[in-house]
């Protein structure tokens, strides 16, 4: 296999191949983890607390991972995140055979080193494109997350009982997560495919990489990452409680499996023209269109808890969650140069993790343990969302009327 360095269009169209293939595993889990975290937890306030163990696992991989692919290229990051995805799915599978929750836990854990790989995609396909396509890359790259939003929900029904036991809850979830560990393993061969090294390092006269506090100060890369982190948590505290609120409003798992992958096909479809509309409207204006409708899903959400509200709502939920996140990774890689890339991307990749870790962990609690029915749970869930929509918003509004900062350094 050749070394030499990818060009953008194969590397893109090895991440799309990666996005659809080893992504399907993320809406599996965010299906059945919560489910199986209920029948295991002694209290049902901890229901999603698989899903927030995903979360942190990948916050707490974030900067490490974005450290390795910094000194060492891509691919390094990527195969450690295939090998968390094994494992999460082999330790998981094992947990549930012995119902054992803290067990299920630490797989879970392991699970999010996968997904913080994952996150990395988007910042690859950027790394070899120049300015014009690099939004297209991104957005493209997203966009394979449509056959993984097809492939994760089918194939959750497709291993639901195909392992026999006297339990039904292993019977139910086990073959799925036998499934995620055969996925990493086979799934890690794609990136054979792909080069993407490490920077050169810099000239001993280019000017010095930036802190992180300095990073932190530019209005641009701050406003970027509370959009970036305000977009994910939301949608991933809604996403979350969404089959516990349907399974509890009195519809099946298989209806809360159709929600979810209408939800995710909803986040991904549009990813095939997000890179146009920012070229064309500016990367504030997709941004701000994100927010709204993720506020117009919480109204959706709020009016009634008929299927018909559910799918309407997860369906604009995905929408807003593209917009505000696509267009928040383009502004974050815009107001950046190749030094300081290692520094940023870790960084933000922590704290949008870390927001939507806080978001899962409050999911649950709000789902189950803010009102006395699931309805009223549900209710709770989609007005969390106001104070940080009203956040995200105004740091927006804030950058789109103070003076332009000039390009960074490349």
């Amino acid at each position: 296999m050749s070394q030499a360095i990818s060009s953008p269009r194969r590397t893109v169209i090895v991440l799309i191949l990666a996005q659809a293939t080893l992504g399907a595993q993320m809406p599996m889990l965010f299906i059945i983890a919560g489910l199986a975290g209920q029948s295991m937890a002694s209290n049902i306030c901890f229901a999603t607390m698989p899903i927030s163990m995903i979360i942190i696992g990948s916050m707490c991989a974030a900067t490490p991972i974005s450290s390795i692919m910094q000194r060492y290229g891509r691919r390094s990051g990527f195969w450690i995140g295939t090998t968390g995805g094994a494992l999460g799915g082999l330790i998981g599978a094992i947990a549930l055979y012995y119902s054992n929750f803290p067990l299920f836990l630490f797989a879970s854990f392991c699970t999010g080193f996968y997904m913080s790989a994952q996150g990395f995609y988007r910042f690859a396909a950027a790394d070899t494109a120049d300015e014009a396509f690099r939004p297209k890359a991104i957005s493209y790259v997203m966009a394979g997350g449509l056959a993984a939003a097809i492939i994760g929900p089918q194939m959750v029904k497709a291993t639901n009982g195909i392992v026999e036991s006297g339990d039904a809850n292993v019977s139910a979830f086990m073959g799925a997560y036998i499934f995620v560990f055969l996925l990493n393993v086979v799934g890690s061969l794609i990136f054979l495919f792909i080069n993407i090294p490490a920077p050169a390092a810099p000239d001993e006269n280019a000017p010095a990489a930036r802190s992180r506090i300095e990073l932190l100060k530019t209005p641009r890369i701050a406003v970027a990452m509370i959009c970036g982190m305000v977009s994910y948590a939301l949608m991933n505290l809604v996403m979350t409680s969404t089959p516990l609120a349907v399974v509890g409003c009195g519809y099946t798992t298989n209806n809360a499996a159709d929600i979810v992958s209408g939800h995710v096909l909803a986040m991904f479809i549009p990813s095939f023209f997000t890179g146009h509309l920012i070229a064309r409207f500016g990367v504030e204006k997709i941004v701000g269109a994100g927010l709204v409708i993720l506020a117009a899903a919480g109204v959706v959400a709020l009016n009634d808890v008929e299927l018909e509200n559910f799918f309407v709502a997860l369906i604009l939920l995905g929408i807003g969650w593209n917009f505000g996140f696509i267009g928040a990774t383009a502004m974050l890689t815009s107001a950046h140069g190749p030094r300081d890339r290692g520094r940023v991307q870790g960084m933000n990749d922590l704290f949008v993790f870390g927001g939507v870790t806080m978001a899962s962990l409050a999911s649950g609690g709000l789902m189950n343990c803010s009102g006395g029915n699931p309805v009223q749970g549900w209710t709770a869930v989609n007005l969390a969302m106001i104070p940080f929509l009203l956040l995200a918003g105004s740091a927006l509004i804030w950058l789109v009327m103070r003076p332009k900062d000039p390009l960074p350094a490349t």
